[in-house]
């Protein structure tokens, strides 16, 4: 579809796709809109959240929100949570703390230099189908920490916000070359913050982290590289991490999304490609906006590779904790072209950044960035991963 097909979609209105799945477009008043994210509010509303604007990196990039009521035929309309005329607002995350305060924690980034992104956090509030903030505070952890994965609860008690940190090099343009994986710890229901490095995990990004059973915990990464994703596991309830691993499963240097099933096994939202795949590459994640920025790239550290394509959007099972990933379905295809961030001219077609939840009766909800224009819904029915309609 072109760009103006797709506005055109861009209504929240719920219809029946193929294999009985139901699909929409989610309202928003930007021309681009990225980095969608799912949640279940308490009175069981589903909610996306995602970043909109002109241009990834450009300050006009705040965050906005929709809800899904229970039974409800549409989205309702956008709620816009952000507005920093100075920085980029990206990659939300909505976390209901142990005190059942929600809150809404995103990342502010002057232009393309994610080494130089501060973490935000305010309060949110649910009222007629719309979500409003409170003024946000800034959380004290090093600039560069970027976040993109649910919050989960460690052994003793602590909070763990997955972390990739974006590390800075004196000098030299941040490029994704140091980039390294932590998880934030807190005991004060998101107060205060601390710090800790994930072993050997330079290029593994976007950490997930799924509890299994017991002090059993895995996670998993997109890899800057381009060449797989990758695993890690704790078997003393998120204390301690071992080094990241490859899974069985392509990953293109773009984000994953990973939950339990009621049935015990992983489902992983994805794009199944790699830099063994496709030969299409880009300079950087923003070489559209760096004129006037005369620093070096940085140097050392892993490779990264950016350009290719973000396609197809398929969902990955496992049934052995992640390690192999035998069942996959395709939920939607496209070119997959990601050579531009520009959401106007057609010239990406990326399905990209996707979130995933399971419903109380087995239905999956998913959301995903659907060629920079817009944020697609998608909802599949119980049994779909296994072949079934219903």
């Amino acid at each position: 579809m072109l760009p103006d097909e797709i506005a055109a979609l861009m209504n929240g209105q719920l219809h029946e796709g193929a294999d009985q799945r139901l699909e929409a477009f989610l309202p928003s008043p930007m021309v681009q809109n990225h980095a969608a994210f799912l949640e279940t509010l308490d009175d069981g509303s589903v909610v996306c959240l995602w970043f909109g604007g002109t241009l990834e990196g450009k300050s006009d990039i705040s965050i906005y929100a929709s809800t899904l009521a229970p039974g409800a035929k549409a989205w309702s309309t956008y709620s816009q949570l952000s507005d920093d005329p100075d920085r980029s607002e990206q990659n939300p995350v909505l976390w209901k703390n142990g005190n059942g305060v929600w809150q809404l924690l995103h990342t502010a980034q002057p232009s393309g230099n994610q080494d130089e992104c501060i973490l935000r956090a305010r309060k949110i509030s649910f009222h007629d189908g719309l979500l409003s903030g409170d003024e946000p505070r800034v959380i004290d952890l090093p600039r560069g920490c970027f976040i993109r994965g649910r919050f989960v609860r460690r052994k003793d008690g602590a909070w763990m916000m997955p972390i990739f940190r974006c590390v800075s090099r004196p000098g030299q343009r941040w490029n994704g070359s140091h980039d390294t994986a932590a998880v934030g710890i807190s005991h004060d229901e998101g107060a205060t913050w601390t710090l800790h490095e994930v072993p050997g995990s330079i290029g593994s990004v976007h950490m997930t982290i799924v509890p299994m059973d017991g002090d059993h915990m895995v996670a998993f990464y997109r890899r800057r590289q381009s060449d797989f994703v990758h695993r890690s596991e704790s078997l003393d309830g998120g204390m301690t991490w071992s080094e990241p691993q490859p899974t069985d499963v392509p990953n293109n240097n773009s984000s994953i999304n990973v939950i339990r099933l009621k049935d015990g096994r992983l489902a992983m939202i994805c794009n199944p490609a790699s830099a063994a795949t496709s030969d299409a590459r880009r300079v950087s994640l923003y070489d559209e906006i760096e004129e006037g920025d005369d620093r070096p790239d940085a140097i050392g550290g892993c490779n990264p590779i950016w350009g290719v394509p973000r396609a197809p959007l398929t969902l990955c099972v496992s049934d052995d904790t992640g390690i192999s990933w035998g069942t996959r379905r395709i939920v939607d295809t496209s070119s997959g072209a990601c050579l531009s961030n520009n959401s106007e001219d057609g010239r990406n077609q990326e399905l990209s950044y996707p979130y995933i939840l399971e419903g109380k009766d087995g239905e999956l909800h998913i959301a995903y960035t659907y060629f920079r224009r817009a944020i697609k819904y998608v909802r599949l029915p119980a049994g779909w991963i296994d072949g079934g309609n219903s």
